[in-house]
């Protein structure tokens, strides 16, 4: 029986980590992998006291610092398959086909962006194809890019790009933005910025690095080519909470509603941080300090139970 079990290998599940083995809690991390949505970036330049750093770096610093605090066992490789609610606690199944007891459970599981699915993402994401406008944006100083998503997403991402690049072109799949009028106001004003509507992408062109991409006019049926040297797909993200589907509260938008002085969700015993939550910014320095308020908050429980 353990006191603690993390699900997830992110900045906020190993921030969890660390605190609880500072506190001698008897915790067990469960990943697949470490560094969360962030592994695939070529450079990370606002993660807080390190100027620039790759997601591979990020992701190899934080399994280096839990492995410090012995107390805290390291289930990597593995995910955790479902969660049920017993007497005394929690039973995890393990992907190993391995069961697992706990007192308390912290959800650190993220979410992974929603995809267009074309050709050339996968292969180019990291090599021009970017999913983070406020962590990327500076990375293309002087570039011509361009922003696919016409809600809040796309907008913020055009916004966040104005400062660095030379031109934006944002993609929208239909006749006028689903985003915030004042936003579109503002940043269709600006002479960097061209709004392409009705416009449903269907490739992304290059080989070591996006060049350019392809879409149909949806007005002529015509395709179309644009010539930039960065894609920044804004259409939004997906919860990893298929966990605690029908367990505890998850919001329309799947994501788990916490109480964001403790990060406690609605089933006792369950905490959650990260992205995975209703967070309003998702961001790795947000995520720990969340993940860190979530272990404190497990400490007082775990004393007081």
């Amino acid at each position: 029986m353990y006191d603690l079990i993390i699900v997830g290998g992110g900045p906020a599940g190993v921030a969890a980590g660390v605190y609880a083995g500072r506190k001698r809690i008897k915790a067990l991390l469960v990943t697949d992998t470490f560094g969360g949505q962030s592994l695939v970036s070529n450079e990370v330049q606002n993660w807080i006291g390190t100027k620039s750093i790759s997601g591979f770096d990020l992701g190899k610093n934080l399994e280096e610092h839990l492995r410090e605090y012995s107390d805290v066992e390291i289930m990597d490789g593995a995910w955790v398959k479902s969660i049920i609610k017993e007497d005394k606690g929690f039973r995890l199944q393990v992907s190993d086909d391995k069961s697992v007891n706990t007192r308390t459970v912290l959800i650190a599981t993220g979410s992974r962006h929603r995809k267009l699915e074309v050709p050339g993402e996968k292969e180019l994401e990291g090599k021009g194809v970017a999913y983070c406008s406020t962590c990327d944006a500076p990375l293309f100083e002087g570039k011509v890019v361009a922003v696919i998503g016409g809600g809040n997403s796309g907008l913020e991402a055009v916004r966040d790009l104005i400062p660095y690049a030379k031109e934006i072109y944002l993609l929208i799949r239909s006749e006028k933005t689903k985003g915030d009028p004042v936003t579109f106001e503002k940043i269709s004003g600006n002479p960097k910025v061209h709004i392409v509507t009705m416009a449903q992408t269907k490739e992304i062109l290059g080989t070591d690095h996006a060049r350019g991409l392809r879409y149909v006019d949806l007005e002529t049926s015509m395709d179309k080519e644009l010539l930039v040297e960065g894609v920044f797909v804004e259409i939004g993200t997906v919860p990893n909470s298929e966990l605690v589907k029908g367990l505890a509260e998850i919001n329309p938008y799947g994501e788990i509603i916490v109480d964001h002085k403790t990060q406690r969700t609605s089933v006792p015993g369950i905490w959650a941080a990260g992205d995975v939550c209703d967070v309003l910014y998702k961001q790795n320095n947000i995520s720990v300090g969340d993940a860190i308020k979530a272990a404190l908050n497990i400490e007082r429980y775990l004393h007081k139970e």
